[in-house]
């Protein structure tokens, strides 16, 4: 399978439920998909979750992630913690668009508790289609990670 159909994917109980759609509507779109949990709608610490995630995304094993939970902002602050790691909340196809072309992320960061079953297709569809610009902000990118 090539290394761009290959997705991490990782919710709290939050986002159990529209995790497994999302899981379901990808796997029939011919993603392999990596789930780090979790796997039932009973209650988790979601950095339990999301550290091994960020952690496989920052060394390079998997390219792109998907990360949710009820408002979508815990999960990108833990995912952020890696300096390999760019996570972007996005709670629209436009800013999902803009995080990929002018932040190179890496990571989508979804709020369950906001945003409808269509409105997380929509938005993972362009976040997963659209590239990175680079030029001007590779430079910017460049200059996220603290060494």
């Amino acid at each position: 399978m090539s290394e761009s159909k290959i997705l991490a994917l990782g919710s709290d109980h939050a986002g159990y439920d529209l995790k497994q759609f999302i899981k379901n509507e990808l796997i029939v779109q011919g993603f392999d998909i990596k789930d780090f949990g979790c796997y039932s709608p009973d209650s988790v610490d979601y950095p339990d979750i999301i550290h091994p995630l960020a952690q496989e995304i920052n060394e390079g094993r998997i390219k792109r992630g998907i990360i949710l939970c009820g408002t979508g902002i815990g999960v990108s602050i833990v995912a952020n913690k890696y300096p390999g790691v760019r996570a972007a909340l996005c709670c629209d196809v436009e800013r999902a668009r803009l995080s990929r072309r002018h932040n190179d992320a890496n990571i989508l960061a979804l709020g369950a508790r906001f945003i409808s079953t269509d409105e997380a297709m929509q938005i993972i569809r362009v976040f997963l289609e659209t590239e990175f610009e680079g030029g001007r902000h590779q430079q910017r990118v460049a200059k996220i990670p603290i060494s």
